[in-house]
């Protein structure tokens, strides 16, 4: 469709950039080698927003224990970003310990297909991207503006990713580390053979085995 927004890809490089954040300038170099969750939100002093910036700080140590940094981002000014976060640590006694991009001329935001090119306002954005080590898009999950995304949920995806990589298994539903993992189906073209299920459940493409976090 003319005039529709590009939106990265799934297993697509993400697009890279530099910025002022109140954490002192970034890039999205700065972040090879480890995880990282980019995320969105419509403006600051909005309430859904202060209650995500609250959870994401409380979770954080869970995060960097997964390896994980968190970068914010909106079109609000630095100046409105310092303003808002010294007002939730005022006010909710957090602190928030990641650096928030500031976006005023909506450049990141586009490229990153949070807006449609002829959008004046960023109201409606609340994207959240996942990037590996290598600065490989993992995983996009978009909210509307009137529902806050779940930190927890967040948690999980990125170590679900992470084990699905280090032990080439797949994640089930509702998965949690420690949890039993699922064998990828035999490949028949290749002339792998059909293991028996054992136990009585499941099936040559649904194989649960045992692992540990």
């Amino acid at each position: 469709m003319a005039g529709a927004a590009s939106v990265p890809l799934l297993n697509a490089p993400a697009p890279g950039f530099i910025a002022r954040t109140t954490q002192g300038e970034r890039s999205l170099e700065d972040y090879r080698g480890r995880w990282l969750i980019f995320f969105a939100h419509p403006a600051d002093f909005t309430p859904v927003c202060a209650s995500e910036f609250i959870a994401f700080s409380r979770a954080y140590d869970r995060f960097q224990a997964l390896g994980c940094d968190l970068l914010g981002l909106s079109v609000d000014s630095l100046f409105a970003h310092i303003a808002w976060i010294a007002s939730i640590e005022a006010r909710f006694r957090v602190r928030v310990p990641f650096p928030l991009v500031e976006d005023p001329s909506m450049v990141i935001a586009r490229a990153y297909g949070m807006l449609h090119p002829g959008a004046h306002t960023s109201a409606t954005v609340r994207a959240s991207f996942v990037i590996d080590p290598t600065g490989i898009i993992r995983a996009i999950t978009w909210y509307p503006m009137t529902v806050g995304r779940s930190v927890e949920e967040l948690l999980r995806l990125v170590a679900a990713l992470q084990t699905s990589d280090r032990a080439e298994v797949f994640t089930p539903e509702g998965w949690h580390p420690g949890e039993p993992v699922l064998l990828p189906p035999p490949l028949l073209a290749g002339g792998t053979p059909i293991p028996a299920p054992t136990g009585g459940h499941g099936d040559w493409y649904y194989r649960l085995e045992a692992h540990d976090a």
